[in-house]
């Protein structure tokens, strides 16, 4: 491990790459603790400090902190995620959508930039709608120091700026950086909040409302999850692929190639794109003065009941078969193996590989479905059973241990590409590459 470490700073390019993205990260860190004008930062964080384990801890936990203080990124980049799953849905149901997806590179461009229109549409929406809650009491009394048209008007150009920023600073550091910069923006965000975390569970060791074997037990169910997470994540179907031989005496193995087909498929997609549409209902929470729909809200829609949870799990399973019929077409598949002059054996090339794939894919998907569905209310069993005093497990697990890996294999293919020595062994790393 040291001396992968090593290796990763005598490559100029990656020691750039890797600088370039932890100055980005923390120039969003930065901006997470700046304040938007006009607004009582005291009391936004007493308002957070009661919600904690509520939807509004869920949303401050996918903001890093920034949500709590109301800070200049309070957005964050969820309404780049919503505006990402509005489009991924127009295009299964918009023909011209789907064409343009086809052109390949173009295409995605065209999309791409109309994405970005629509963040800043939802983003102005959600802000204005920010401020008139904030100007109601919805975050507590006296959260706007002077009320009024020059208030919303500042915080809709503050907070919809600050969420264009994001998604500009993601950009970069996918470009210029290493891993995924939008990825890597969420894992920040949810890391920076375990060290206050750890010291919340020291403090109730301290005045002994926790004990040491609690401590220590959930010390244990942390690592094996997180070991599990990573078992999983790396875990792969490889369906055989036979080619024709070509002549030259090679060995029949050499004919032999594989497509991988990942335990989950879709990744971190279905529970993020989940917990942005649960948290519509928290959005009409904050903005209706109906006392009706607030206590309807509060009594079904909150992270521990077991109606919210429900709701998340099939929004979750819906995700994860939707999001993978988007990734992976079998008949796109089976037209590709068939044009490389290969086959699957036992199975006859054309719609039947198609069907064969599908089947496999399908199986597939429903076990990595019901995986992170699992994991995702994974939260509620550590926070009601044991009284976690922090989020821990679910989204922010499997982000956390994702974009980990996924940055690693970047690195790694870095090293690789050199003949540098990687954080695993060759063998390990040509398996992940092959993803």
């Amino acid at each position: 491990m040291v001396g992968a470490l090593q290796n990763v700073f005598r490559i100029e390019e990656l020691r750039k790459r890797i600088l370039f993205t932890a100055a980005m990260l923390a120039v969003y860190r930065v901006g997470c603790i700046v304040v938007t004008p006009g607004i009582n930062g005291n009391v936004i964080r007493q308002f957070f400090a009661q919600m904690q384990g509520t939807m509004f801890g869920l949303l401050n936990v996918f903001s890093g902190g920034a949500m709590e203080s109301l800070s200049i990124f309070a957005l964050g980049i969820m309404p780049y995620i919503s505006a990402s799953i509005i489009f991924q849905l127009l295009t299964v149901v918009i023909p011209a959508l789907e064409r343009l997806k086809k052109e390949g590179s173009e295409g995605q461009k065209r999309i791409t930039q109309w994405t970005r229109y629509a963040t800043i549409g939802l983003a102005l929406f959600q802000s204005f709608l920010m401020a008139i809650a904030l100007e109601n009491g919805q975050f507590g009394q006296g959260a706007v120091l002077e009320p009024g048209w020059a208030f919303r008007l500042t915080t809709m150009i503050t907070l919809t700026s600050g969420t264009a920023f994001i998604m500009w600073l993601g950009e970069q550091v996918t470009e210029r950086g290493i891993g995924n910069g939008i990825s890597l923006i969420i894992f920040s965000g949810i890391i920076v909040g375990l060290p206050s975390g750890l010291s919340n569970v020291f403090d109730l060791v301290r005045t002994e409302e926790y004990s040491l074997v609690q401590v220590i037990l959930l010390g244990v169910i942390v690592i094996m999850a997180v070991g599990f997470v990573v078992y999983v994540e790396r875990g792969q179907r490889r369906i055989p692929i036979q080619h024709a031989r070509r002549g030259g005496g090679s060995a029949a193995s050499s004919n032999m190639s594989y497509f991988p087909l990942r335990v989950n498929t879709a990744g971190v997609i279905p529970p993020i794109f989940a917990s942005s549409l649960l948290m519509f209902p928290l959005t009409i929470r904050q903005y209706s003065d109906n006392p009706t729909v607030q206590r309807f809200i509060d009594d079904w829609m909150d992270p521990g009941d077991i109606i919210y949870n429900l709701v998340y799990i099939g929004l979750i399973i819906f995700f994860c078969f939707f999001y993978t019929s988007i990734m992976i077409n079998p008949d796109d598949v089976s037209e590709n193996i068939k044009r490389s002059g290969g086959y699957i054996p036992g199975v006859r090339p054309g719609r039947k590989t198609a069907e064969y794939i599908d089947a496999v894919l399908s199986r597939l998907t429903l076990v990595g479905a019901l995986y992170v569905a699992g994991l995702c209310v994974l939260p509620v069993i550590l926070s009601q059973q044991m009284g976690v005093p922090f989020y821990f497990g679910g989204t922010a697990l499997l982000i956390v241990v994702s974009v980990a890996l996924d940055t690693m294999g970047q690195i790694e293919a870095h090293l690789v590409s050199r003949k540098y020595e990687g954080f695993g062994s060759a063998g390990r790393v040509r398996g992940r590459l092959g993803r």
